[in-house]
């Protein structure tokens, strides 16, 4: 005979036997072959530099802001948090970082295309900072503006090698939380930015005291290479490459 057993003692039975209610970890679906092309991508973690884009709101709502009430003052102005109708005032920044050091941050107003990332990310910051390293890979994500026939250009003419970046791998990237930890010394900040100008101050002075011990961590905890080739040959040939390139190094 079964009795009927409310949610709440479902819940209290649950909670007794050490589980706790959690938001589901969100990622992207992966194919069969998105799984292989990950499982065979490979590189020197410390040779690369992994660059992105993020975007960072004056304004930050997490939904997890709370309001004390009766029942019944759900309108009152006082517990009513005003949202802007349009896209959230904020910057958008590009940067990169490397194992031992990082790009200067880069400012990005409006929309960026494909010109405007060579003119304004590429040229003036990432290829002064590339030219001073000794041995280095450059990682882009797959999004249109970087895959642009334009953009894949400027690195074939600037003789910049290029990591071929599997599908839908955002959970990969180092950088991403890179920008975690930038976003962290912002909301130490107990007041807020008032203005983009502000923000843009305040979002480059903690991409920059943030510890390079930290970016190095970040490295170290990426999962260690699989060294399968067979469906990447082009990142085959660039780590050869470099491997040859510093065992000639060392015969000179």
């Amino acid at each position: 005979m079964h009795h009927p057993v409310s949610a709440r003692t479902i819940r209290h039975r649950l909670h007794q036997s050490g589980l706790s209610a959690r938001c589901p970890l969100l990622r992207l679906p992966l194919t069969q072959n998105h799984r292989r092309l990950r499982r065979m991508w490979t590189a020197e973690w410390n040779e690369i530099v992994f660059t992105d884009e993020s975007r960072f709101c004056l304004q930050h709502h997490d939904g997890r802001i709370r309001v004390w009430r009766h029942r019944g003052e759900r309108m009152l102005n006082s517990c009513i948090m005003h949202r802007p109708t349009g896209p959230a005032p904020g910057i958008m920044v590009w940067g990169g970082i490397g194992y031992h050091s990082r790009t200067p941050l880069v400012r990005v107003a409006g929309t960026l295309n494909s010109q405007r990332y060579i003119s304004e990310a590429l040229e003036p910051v990432a290829l002064p900072y590339f030219q001073g390293l000794p041995t280095a890979i450059f990682q882009q994500d797959n999004a249109r503006t970087h895959v642009a026939r334009i953009v894949q250009g400027f690195f074939v003419n600037r003789q910049i090698e290029l990591l071929p970046w599997p599908a839908r791998s955002p959970d990969l990237l180092p950088i991403e939380n890179m920008w975690s930890m930038v976003a962290e010394r912002l909301t130490q900040i107990t007041s807020q930015a008032a203005t983009p100008d502000q923000l843009w101050q305040r979002v480059e002075a903690a991409w920059s005291a943030v510890p390079q011990e930290h970016i190095q961590s970040l490295f170290e905890s990426m999962p260690r290479p699989v060294a399968v080739f067979a469906l990447l040959p082009s990142v085959a040939a660039l780590i050869a490459s470099n491997v040859f390139k510093r065992e000639e190094d060392k015969a000179r």
